[in-house]
């Protein structure tokens, strides 16, 4: 599962050709959630609520570049960085 962004002790990754709809995966040490891309919500899971507004802040701000990344997963092709928040 690659990394595709580090902040704040947040990791963000997304699977290799993983079901709809487009998400990416947070984790913050013992906490996982699934983000919509798309919509920026929480599919599953949960992060403390702090992390939580940075990574759909994030979100908000990545969404093309998510976008991207979700396409080349898709077609099992190398994920680019995005820049973290901070």
């Amino acid at each position: 599962m690659p990394e595709i962004s580090l902040f704040g002790g947040i990791r963000i990754t997304m699977y290799y050709s993983d079901h709809n709809p487009p998400h990416f995966h947070a984790q913050y040490g013992d906490f996982k959630a699934l983000v919509d891309i798309q919509h920026g919500y929480v599919i599953k899971g949960a992060l403390p609520s702090r992390q939580l507004k940075y990574v759909l802040a994030w979100c908000e701000m990545h969404q093309d570049e998510l976008m991207q990344n979700w396409e080349l997963a898709k077609n099992t092709q190398p994920l680019n960085k995005i820049a973290p928040l901070m």
